[in-house]
């Protein structure tokens, strides 16, 4: 089993909204609902966890029975404190109807990525064989420093060797729960990627080429963006 788990529950402050930009409606759906089409749509993805805070829920199901979209969802899993941690519970929540956490995967995607494509999904699921994880990946083109204090340069670094992850990322789910219980109660506070504690456990990660359609809408100039790209549509 396949468990699509959908990080929703931020706030999206940088983007200067009163409405979270995963609910912001551009092309006359929430953003939120391009990457559930996408997951739904995909049949090695068997069951959809959202996590979302509870004001927005029922408009979450609402909108996926609407679409038709419902049939795999599984529920809503409660946002932490910080993004590993929503991850966490979300983890948690898949565990309880998980058929295998040795065989079982979770497929984790952010709301504000809503150009997720087929392509995208089945590569991961592909290239997992043999692995405990995979992290689509961008090489870097201009480049890279290392500054030790912000305000000189410290080093030139390979570019070569240095890439950005990218969501979608796919784990096993039982060593992928493991590596993010061994970071309580402290250190999980210190996480920005979800590849992170995969990679702080020793977890065999592939890399796969990412897609830099697949951007996250951040700021104002990328809710632009997205819209420009669905008129074209």
């Amino acid at each position: 089993m396949i468990a699509a788990l959908i990080l929703s529950g931020g706030t999206g402050s940088r983007i200067g909204t009163d409405v979270p930009k995963q609910y912001i409606e551009v092309g006359g759906r929430p953003i939120i609902s391009y990457c559930i089409e996408s997951l739904y749509r995909h049949d090695g993805i068997d069951a959809i966890q959202i996590v979302a805070a509870s004001v927005w829920q029922e408009q979450i199901k609402e909108r996926l029975v609407q679409d038709g979209f419902d049939k795999k969802f599984r529920g809503f899993s409660a946002p932490g404190e910080n993004r590993q941690l929503s991850i966490l519970n979300g983890l948690k929540d898949i565990r309880s109807y998980a058929e295998s956490e040795d065989n079982d995967y979770v497929f984790i995607h952010d709301a504000a990525r809503p150009l997720l494509t087929k392509k995208q999904i089945s590569d991961c699921i592909e290239a997992v064989s043999g692995h405990d994880g995979v992290l689509p990946v961008l090489p870097m083109k201009d480049t890279v420093y290392s500054s030790t204090d912000g305000k000189r340069v410290t080093a030139l670094l390979n570019r070569s060797e240095i890439y950005a992850g990218q969501a979608p990322e796919l784990f096993r789910l039982g060593v992928y729960y493991e590596a993010n219980c061994c970071l309580l109660p402290d250190r999980i506070w210190q996480i920005n990627g979800s590849t992170e504690p995969a990679v702080m456990a020793g977890l065999d990660i592939a890399m796969i080429p990412g897609d830099e359609r697949n951007f996250k809408i951040t700021t104002k100039e990328d809710l632009e963006r997205f819209r420009e790209m669905v008129r074209e549509i």
